[in-house]
């Protein structure tokens, strides 16, 4: 069972209620700041760092003074929520659209499949929605062992293509294929979709990943999850075929072994 997430001030601010991981009440309450994405992205992801965080903290301990290493952080509410919590932590983006107007303070311009760091520099490496964006995920992977210190824990999680999320802006229309659904999309909001298949989303699998993950010699698998699923969180991900669908957004915390 995983443990409880934890809750504590921030900056003078009221402690939030703490929420049992997994449990129905912080998966709805996530699900209704994913409804406001768009108008209210920072209530949403702010939200999301903090449960992130507090996941990372109940299978590694508090991050306070330890190096964080937030690889395709996008605009920094992951790092900022490290470095809240007192971590000395980094965000690499290679997107300059994604840094935004102001870019983060901590933040470097750099490709997750060739980060500027030494081996061994992190204590966490930290991964959120980024693997189905990437053309090679082993490659990826085997970055973020890289950079990790031995003993130190691997954060990584994605949107399967088969989730109901799968197509991202265009789901769940990606079940009837990813072209009709990018041109729905495009005559509903009168845009073009951010995300094309094949070109910046790629239809990553859960049971190819975990063989690929498994079958690794630099990495143990702590926990293979559901990151939002509200109750048997791991067990969803032990059945082949159904996970794929029901398990929404995949979290693999890992853990770096000895060279």
């Amino acid at each position: 069972m995983t443990p409880p997430l934890r809750s504590r001030p921030r900056d003078g601010t009221s402690v939030r209620p703490a929420w049992k991981d997994p449990s129905l009440r912080r998966s709805v309450a996530l699900f209704r700041a994913f409804l406001h994405e768009q108008d209210d992205p920072e209530a949403c992801y702010s939200l999301l760092a903090r449960d992130a965080v507090d996941q990372v903290e109940a299978y590694d301990g508090p991050v306070s003074g330890r190096t964080v290493l937030d690889v395709g952080g996008g605009s920094g509410y992951f790092t900022e929520e490290f470095r809240r919590r007192g971590a000395n932590a980094f965000l690499f983006e290679p997107d300059l659209c994604e840094l935004g107007g102001e870019p983060h303070a901590a933040a470097v311009v750099a490709d997750g499949y060739l980060l500027p760091l030494r081996d061994g520099v992190a204590d966490v490496t930290f991964s959120s929605n980024v693997l189905e964006h990437v053309a090679d995920p082993e490659t990826f992977l085997s970055e973020l062992a890289r950079v990790t210190r031995p003993g130190g824990l691997i954060y990584v999680s994605f949107t399967n293509w088969l989730s109901p999320w799968g197509g991202h802006e265009w789901a769940p229309w990606h079940y009837v294929g990813a072209a009709r659904a990018r041109a729905r999309y495009q005559r509903r909001t009168g845009k073009p979709a951010k995300h094309t298949l094949g070109e910046n989303l790629f239809a990553v699998h859960i049971g190819s990943t975990l063989r690929q993950v498994r079958a690794r010699d630099d990495v143990t698998v702590v926990s293979a999850r559901s990151r939002y699923w509200p109750f048997l969180a791991e067990a969803v991900v032990k059945a082949p075929g159904i996970r794929e669908f029901a398990t929404w957004n995949l979290l693999l915390i890992l853990r770096r072994c000895p060279p």
